[in-house]
């Protein structure tokens, strides 16, 4: 029956033709299936796929995301010397998904589950960057970067935050990609601005690149 709905809406009747199955049987298990939201219906009233196919997907995706940019976390941290994160856009929040922390010294610490805006800071910039034109306006609202910043940041493959997020503190971002080239996740590194300087990307673009597309190559070979 799924497989059916995969080609789009059906009727009770095209989902009988399609699957071969007993009206009534195929009634039965289209409703049991709406009930878990797995199965919806449309404006008019046909058959389609639900929505926990799509939060299933995703979480299923995000498992994946992690074993596999765990250990690039650190050696990225370990390259650069400075705290490492993982984000994902949820909404009008970015969340740390992954940390890999700098052993000692100052560090910029953002534990795994924080959120934080997408209006300020290079992982929010990347997040942004490459989203459909009318939500890329919607984002810019309020926002400490412009569309100008955003469009560098497609042109470089990067984007650097200095004091934007959070005084004192500089970053650098780059983009993880998954099927069809569309960004699910930013990598970044953050630290005082003592140490990344006001052009944090001078210092960390190359790394935090490599590492965004070694993540997403990783991510292509175990899809």
């Amino acid at each position: 029956m799924l497989n059916a709905l995969e080609a789009g809406p059906a009727s009770l009747a095209q989902l009988v033709q399609a699957t071969g199955l007993a009206r009534p049987t195929a009634h039965r298990l289209a409703v049991a299936l709406e009930h878990h939201r797995i199965v919806s219906r449309d404006t008019q009233g046909r058959f389609v796929l639900g929505p926990r196919l799509s939060e299933l997907s995703t979480a299923a995706g995000e498992d994946r995301l992690l074993a596999v940019a765990s250990p690039i976390l650190a050696q990225l941290r370990d390259l650069t010397g400075e705290s490492a994160q993982l984000y994902r856009r949820q909404g009008d929040e970015r969340v740390c998904v992954a940390a890999a922390e700098r052993a000692s010294g100052l560090r910029d610490t953002v534990p795994v589950g924080t959120a934080l805006p997408m209006f300020a800071g290079s992982a929010a910039q990347i997040l942004l960057a490459w989203e459909e034109p009318d939500r890329l306006h919607r984002g810019l609202r309020g926002a400490k970067f412009t569309a100008a910043t955003l469009s560098s940041v497609r042109r470089r493959g990067w984007a650097h935050s200095v004091g934007e997020r959070e005084q004192g503190v500089a970053s650098v971002s780059a983009p993880i990609r998954g099927a069809g080239g569309k960004v699910i996740a930013a990598v970044s590194v953050s630290g005082p601005i003592e140490r990344l300087t006001r052009t944090p990307g001078r210092l960390h673009a190359a790394p935090v690149v490599a590492a965004a597309e070694r993540i997403t190559e990783s991510m292509r070979r175990s899809g």
